[in-house]
């Protein structure tokens, strides 16, 4: 764990304390610190006592809870500016994994309830972050039960695309857009309500229209976003 520093942090203006004053700033940062989770680590258990909040600064997280048959089911992803946890509650309700190499800014939780108790904007600002993910979630399962196979893939690529920003690579300005997954393909298809095969036939068809290519386990490279676009709907 390493001392709190809000003057280099990438996702300030993004994440909860994009509207709050120094002084709102200086009493998080007294409570904060960062820490860093390793690719498959547990940042948090279903049913734990001892909550985690705070905000991811960079890499993925993944939601997850126990199927009645024992199963894992990846319910949602967090990325760089989002927050995890959940103030006043007293228990975890999905377990919550690192998928790559991930740096948080943790908040112990009892004394970040009393800041937001103190702190009305902080609140606020909670609640607004809460009900955009809120939002964010109802459309997607809109999206999905609407989507075909075809246009669920296309779809989430573009929004991994857009997710991975600055993390994205291209050769030239408008050149093909290259990143890697953060999730596996199964892991994909538990998000997308697909089989892994289904999954893999829809990325396999993509290549082979040219429109994406794949150079590796989780690389992809959107070679025409028009198309890819088009797909997805």
């Amino acid at each position: 764990m390493t001392q709190h520093h809000c003057a280099d942090c990438s996702v300030r203006k993004l994440s909860l304390c994009g509207t709050l004053d120094d002084r709102e700033i200086a009493d998080l940062r007294a409570i904060g610190r960062r820490q860093q989770f390793r690719k498959g680590e547990a940042v948090a258990w279903a049913g734990d006592e001892r909550m985690v909040c705070g905000n991811v600064l960079s890499g993925a997280l993944k939601l997850s809870a126990s199927t009645g048959d024992g199963r894992e089911q990846t319910v949602g992803t967090l990325y760089p500016s989002d927050f995890v946890g959940r103030p006043f509650e007293r228990g975890e309700h999905f377990t919550v994994t690192a998928l790559s190499d991930s740096e948080l800014c943790v908040f112990p939780q009892r004394p970040f309830e009393d800041l937001l108790e103190r702190h009305a904007k902080m609140e606020r600002q909670l609640l607004r972050q809460t009900f955009a993910a809120l939002d964010d979630a109802r459309k997607q399962m809109l999206t999905l039960a609407r989507r075909s196979a075809t246009e669920k893939v296309a779809g989430f690529l573009l929004d991994m695309a857009a997710r991975e920003g600055g993390k994205a690579a291209r050769a030239t300005a408008n050149g093909p857009l290259t990143f890697d997954l953060p999730l596996n393909r199964g892991q994909i298809a538990d998000l997308l309500g697909l089989t892994i095969e289904t999954v893999s036939r829809q990325l396999t068809k993509l290549k082979a229209d040219g429109i994406v290519a794949l150079p590796g386990v989780r690389a992809v490279t959107i070679r025409d976003e028009a198309r890819l676009r088009a797909r997805a709907g």
